[in-house]
C-alpha cells in the first residue's frame, strides 16, 4: 500500500512539473564588461535540446569598469537587447564573478538535515566553521552537503557566500531592465553547468567525477577542479601589464614570459591536487574571451606536456537553428558563450523533474529564493488546476478515503491486543536502554583500542578505567592515543556539570596522573530535543 501511494504521488508531481515548466523558461544573462549575452534553451518533441534564443549585444563604455559600476547603462542596454531579440520570458539567471564570492568546503560534525537547518537558523554553524570579515547578516549564503562520513562522524559542506550589496547591485540591473531574477549563480559553477550538459548531451562519461576547467581571460583567471562534487578553486595571478599583453601585444618574448608565469601556477595547482587525491588530470577545458586564445594554448601545451588544453565548445550536442549558426561560427573560439549557456540550462523546474537536474543542488545566492520557489509552486499548481485537475483530485480523495477506511478497520483489529503490546513494548524499551548503555561502553573501547599497541597491557587497563569513569549523560565522538602518555577525548555532554563529573572520575583512577579540560567551545549539537555541549579532555597516563 505504501509503494502504491509513493508511485501515485510521484506520477502526480511529474505530470504537474512537466506541465508547469513550459511557462517557466529561463533566460541566461551574462553581463560582460563591454557586452551582454542572452541565451535560452528548450526541448522539442524529440527530446532534443534546442538553442531557442541567442543574442549578443555590444555595450559601449569608455573604460574597463565592471557592469555594476555602470549599472544604469547596462540596465538600459539590457532592456534594448531584450526588445531586439524578441525574448518573452521574464525569468533570468545571472552569474556573479568568482572574485565576488567566498567558496569553501568546510568539515562539520555529522548532523541530520533537521539539525543542520536548526544550526544554520541560529548562525551558530557558520560562526564556528567560517570566519568572515563582516557580519553574517551582510551576506547571502548558499550551502549543500557534499558528503557524510559515518565512520569519522563528520560531514563536508560546500559554503558559498557573497555580499548582499553585490547581489543587490546585479539584481537591480536585471529588475530595471524588466526581468525577474530567479537564479544568481557564481560564474565558475555556471561553467560547470555547461560542462555537465555537454557531457550528457554527447554521452561523455569519462569526466563524470573529475573535471578541470580553466578560465583564461582579462578579468578572471582561475583553475577549478571538481572531484566528486568537491570544488578546488585556485586563483591564477596576472599583472596589470599582462592584461595589456593579452589585449594584443605583438612581442613574442612578452607573450612567452606571460605564458611561463601563467602555466607555472596552473602546474602547481594540478600537482597539489594530484598529490592530495592521487588522481591524474589529463585534460583541462579552457574557457576564454581572448580572441587569439588558441595561440596561447599552443604555448601552454609546450610548457605542460602531460596535460591537454582544449577550448570548451558549449554548443556541442545542442540543436542549432540556422539563424543562430552564423552568429556562432563568426568566432573559432566558442567558449565565450559558456557562461550564458550554463545559466540557460539552469531551467526552473519547480518539482525538479527535468532529465538534466542532477542529485547535486545548483548554486543560488538569491536572498529570497525560498519564497520565490513557493510562489512558483503555487503558480504551477493553479495553472494545472485549470487544465482538468479537479477530476484528478476527486480520484485522489476517493482512493485516500478507501485507504483510510481500510486502515481504520486494520487498526481496530490490532487494538484488541493493545494492553499486551504495551507491556511488551515497555519491556523492550528497558532492554534497549540497557543494550545501548553497554554498546556505548563497547564502542568507546573499540575507538580507543584502534590506536593502542597490542603488546602493552597498561594501555588496555587505562582504557577500562576511562570507560568506567563516563557519567550517564556523556558521549564520546573521538578518542585518540598518542602512543606515549596522553589520550585526547572529544565528545558531547548534557551540561557543564556532567563534563566536570567525568574529569573528577578520571582523577580518581589509579593509572591516571592528570585529567584536564582542553576546550568547551566545540560546536553544540542537539539530541532528542536537548542541547548537547561539546568538550575535549586531555588524560595523562602514569608511567608504568
Amino acid at each position: 500500500m505504501g509503494n502504491f501511494k509513493s508511485k501515485f504521488e510521484n506520477f502526480f508531481k511529474s505530470k504537474l512539473g512537466k506541465s508547469s515548466v513550459k511557462g517557466e523558461e529561463i533566460l541566461g544573462v551574462q553581463l560582460f564588461n563591454n557586452e551582454i549575452r542572452l541565451v535560452q534553451v528548450t526541448s522539442n518533441k524529440a527530446n532534443q535540446w534546442v538553442l531557442e534564443k541567442l543574442y549578443i549585444h555590444p555595450v559601449e563604455i569608455t573604460d574597463d569598469t565592471s557592469p555594476i559600476e555602470n549599472s544604469d547603462k547596462f540596465s538600459e542596454e539590457l532592456s534594448l537587447a531584450i526588445q531586439k531579440s524578441k525574448i518573452t520570458t521574464a525569468n533570468a539567471a545571472i552569474a556573479i564573478p568568482v572574485t565576488s564570492a567566498i567558496i569553501r568546503v568546510v568539515t562539520a560534525p555529522l548532523m541530520k538535515d533537521e539539525e543542520l537547518e536548526k544550526a544554520i537558523e541560529t548562525n551558530s554553524l557558520w560562526e564556528n566553521l567560517v570566519q568572515l570579515t563582516d557580519n553574517l547578516e551582510d551576506y547571502s549564503i548558499f550551502h549543500q552537503v557534499i558528503s557524510r562520513n559515518q565512520k569519522e562522524n563528520t560531514m563536508d559542506i560546500l559554503f558559498v557566500a557573497s555580499k548582499l550589496s553585490d547581489i543587490n547591485s546585479y539584481t537591480s540591473i536585471i529588475k530595471n531592465a524588466g526581468l525577474n531574477p530567479v537564479i544568481i549563480d557564481v560564474k565558475c559553477f555556471a561553467l560547470k553547468s555547461a560542462v555537465d550538459q555537454v557531457n550528457q548531451l554527447t554521452n561523455k562519461t569519462e569526466d563524470a567525477n573529475l573535471t578541470a576547467v580553466l578560465e583564461f581571460g582579462l578579468d578572471e583567471n582561475y583553475l577549478m577542479i571538481l572531484y566528486e562534487n568537491n570544488p578546488i578553486i585556485t586563483d591564477i595571478f596576472i599583472r596589470g601589464q599582462d592584461r595589456k599583453i593579452l589585449q594584443g601585444s605583438q612581442d613574442a618574448e612578452e607573450k612567452e614570459a606571460l605564458v611561463r608565469r601563467y602555466v607555472t601556477q596552473v602546474k602547481q595547482a594540478v600537482q597539489d591536487f594530484e598529490t592530495k587525491y592521487e588522481k591524474r588530470i589529463r585534460n583541462i577545458k579552457v574557457v576564454s574571451d581572448i580572441e587569439n586564445v588558441d595561440e596561447y594554448l599552443g604555448s601552454f601545451r609546450k610548457f605542460l606536456l602531460n596535460v591537454g588544453f582544449n577550448t570548451l565548445d558549449p554548443t556541442e550536442g545542442l540543436k542549432i537553428p540556422t539563424q543562430f549558426q552564423a552568429i556562432i561560427d563568426q568566432k573559432q573560439n566558442k567558449s565565450y558563450l559558456t557562461t550564458a549557456i550554463g545559466l540557460a540550462f539552469r531551467k526552473l523546474d519547480v518539482f525538479g523533474y527535468y532529465k538534466f537536474v542532477t542529485a547535486v543542488k545548483n548554486i543560488n545566492l538569491l536572498p529570497n529564493r525560498s519564497s520565490m520557489m513557493k510562489q512558483k509552486k503555487m503558480k504551477a499548481i493553479s495553472g494545472f488546476a485549470f487544465k482538468g485537475a479537479v477530476g484528478l483530485v476527486v480520484g485522489i480523495y476517493l482512493i485516500l478515503f478507501g485507504m483510510s477506511f481500510w486502515n481504520i478497520y486494520s487498526y481496530n483489529k490490532k487494538l484488541t491486543d493493545y494492553a499486551k503490546v504495551k507491556v511488551e513494548h515497555s519491556k523492550s524499551v528497558k532492554q534497549i536502554k540497557a543494550v545501548k548503555k553497554e554498546l556505548g561502553r563497547i564502542q568507546t573501547s573499540l575507538r580507543l583500542s584502534k590506536t593502542l599497541k597490542s603488546n602493552k597491557e597498561l594501555t588496555y587497563r587505562v582504557l577500562a578505567q576511562i570507560a568506567s569513569s563516563v557519567p550517564k549523560r556523556v558521549r564520546f565522538d573521538k578518542v585518540d592515543y598518542n602512543g606515549k602518555n596522553r589520550i585526547t577525548i572529544q565528545g558531547v555532554a548534557a551540561s557543564d556539570q556532567d563534563i566536570l563529573k567525568f574529569i573528577e572520575n578520571l582523577g580518581k583512577q589509579k593509572l591516571v596522573s592528570q585529567a584536564s579540560l582542553s576546550s568547551m567551545r566545540l560546536p553544540k549539537r542537539s539530541k532528542g530535543g536537548a542541547s548537547m555541549k561539546g568538550f575535549r579532555v586531555f588524560v595523562t597516563i602514569k608511567k608504568g
